[in-house]
């Protein structure tokens, strides 16, 4: 069934003429009333249980007329001529439906009720020439009625033919002749090839369409209260969402991260030396739990934090200053050319190139911040601005009775697993295996911050290796050290703590970026 929307779209298209009379809008031949509803939802309506208001096909004939019209000029000719304008936030997407670009529109609710058209007859002589035309009957004139049933009564009461019988049926070869009888058959099928079949009930005239409009404005009422019927297949259907661009595209993320956590280890190369006999083959030995072994257990998720700590020893029958100091390695006695050193076992050697190779080396990253009291960033509140993404003020965590601490371990959540950063705020006490675990910086503005730092404290050379990031109050005004020095800035609002979590993260964004380009031997 024709929709007005469907049709003021087709016949807009193809440039077709559009006829306005008699409060009804014409589509060929089709009509509807002016102020009939089509099924394009007003902006705003139908949300949040507020009743449907849809825009009537005046209304958008309207739009299509004066389309030149800037929105304000448009709105103004709109209340001049009293035709209900269309909104603003609707204008775009409706001209582009309207207009062929796009083939449907979010705003389309297909289960609006339709109204039936009217169909309307050709225009024949008496439509040409009005002068002419005989002034038909009223569709509700009940005297029209009752002159209908007097002809088809009057046509039953008729007298009937003479019966035929068989005495009275002559040879069609005796009354006429075969000359005559050809001219006749082929006359009769000339007229038959260029003449419709007519209706029984044509002589009835305008007569019969009284009944038939009686009968149509009978279903009309009952139509106007139907719904369109939805299955199964018409439900799933989306205007918004594509099966193979959003649903196949979470299926390969998810398997790419199956692939990647099931992939089998690669096998570590054995180098073989000239000395060393050939291996023989391991005999498979059964996983016995150690709890000095806990890293097979764990993944190496473990970390002594750079304090150097061996988590495989075993501090039984030490001395407290060995546990402090550590394990000094002894000075070899250089031994003297005439007496014969003794060789050490295969065995010894290759432990102690073993614990060579299994000393390691801290893989978490370091984050420094400036010690001065006036910085919004302090060792009382990075573990909130940092971790929490929120800001809380120095003063207020003081006066919560939080203690000043030398370092602070967070830990950065991510999707299944925690990160973690040290944070400190005094570099001097930092290594050269330390400095090249730096990969962040909070920056304060004056050049003094960077003394005795690596590069000869030169702010840009450390910029370009340390990424830099400076914290301020969006009102404030922005340091010229700052403003000249490759630094990211980022601005909190005093009051507005909702904004923190969105202005923070992209401090880790950025030293994601940094750390996947410069340090990917951390772990981040």
């Amino acid at each position: 069934m024709a929709d007005p929307l469907s049709l003021l779209r087709q016949y807009n298209i193809n440039k077709k003429e559009i006829i306005e009379r008699d409060n009804q809008i014409i589509f060929g031949e089709f009509s509807w009333p002016k102020n009939v509803n089509t099924n394009y939802l007003v902006y705003g309506s139908g949300k949040d249980g507020a009743s449907k208001e849809f825009y009537t096909l005046e209304c958008l004939l309207f739009l299509l007329k004066n389309v030149s019209l800037s929105h304000p000029v448009y709105v103004r000719q709109a209340a001049a001529d009293n035709v209900p304008g269309v909104r603003l936030p609707d204008r775009k997407d409706l001209l582009a439906y309207l207009n062929g670009k796009t083939n449907t529109s979010n705003s389309i609710d297909k289960s609006a009720p339709m109204e039936i058209p009217t169909q309307v007859k050709r225009p024949g002589t008496d439509d040409l020439h009005p002068e002419n035309a005989i002034k038909k009957p009223r569709l509700e004139d009940t005297l029209q009625v009752q002159l209908v049933k007097q002809q088809l009564a009057a046509r039953l009461d008729a007298p009937k033919e003479a019966s035929v019988t068989v005495d009275n049926i002559k040879s069609l070869s005796e009354a006429m002749s075969v000359e005559k009888i050809a001219a006749i058959k082929a006359k009769r099928l000339a007229k038959k090839r260029t003449t419709i079949k007519g209706h029984d009930d044509i002589g009835l005239g305008p007569d019969l369409k009284v009944m038939l409009d009686f009968d149509v404005d009978v279903t009309k009422d009952i139509i106007s209260r139907e719904r369109q019927w939805r299955t199964r297949t018409t439900i799933l259907q989306s205007t918004g969402k594509m099966f193979a661009k959003n649903i196949l595209a979470i299926l390969q993320s998810v398997k790419a991260r199956e692939e990647g956590r099931h992939r089998p280890p690669q096998p570590t190369p054995v180098h073989m030396t000239p000395r060393m006999p050939p291996a023989k083959p391991a005999v498979p030995q059964p996983v016995v739990y150690s709890r000095y072994d806990q890293e097979r257990f764990i993944r190496q998720k473990e970390e002594t934090e750079g304090f150097k700590i061996d988590t495989t020893g075993t501090y039984h029958g030490m001395t407290l200053k060995s546990v402090t100091e550590g394990n000094q390695p002894k000075k070899p006695a250089v031994p003297s050319p005439s007496t014969p050193q003794p060789s050490l076992p295969l065995t010894q050697n290759r432990m102690g190139s073993a614990g060579q190779v299994n000393k390691r080396v801290s893989k978490t990253p370091i984050i420094i911040i400036p010690s001065a009291t006036t910085s919004l960033i302090s060792m009382y509140n990075a573990r909130d601005i940092l971790q929490e993404l929120k800001f809380v003020t120095t003063e207020e965590k003081k006066a919560q009775g939080a203690r000043r601490e030398n370092e602070v371990l967070l830990q950065r959540r991510k999707e299944s697993f925690t990160v973690p950063y040290r944070v400190i705020d005094n570099p001097q006490k930092l290594t050269n295996a330390d400095w090249d675990r730096v990969v962040a910086v909070f920056v304060m503005g004056p050049t003094w911050q960077f003394k005795g730092w690596p590069w000869d404290g030169n702010p840009i050379e450390i910029f370009a290796k340390i990424c830099a990031f400076h914290l301020k109050y969006d009102e404030m005004k922005l340091d010229a050290n700052v403003a000249k020095w490759a630094v990211s800035v980022i601005q909190l609002s005093r009051t507005k703590r909702h904004l923190d979590r969105a202005a923070l993260m992209v401090f880790w964004e950025k030293l994601d970026r940094h750390m996947l380009k410069f340090k990917q031997h951390l772990r981040f």
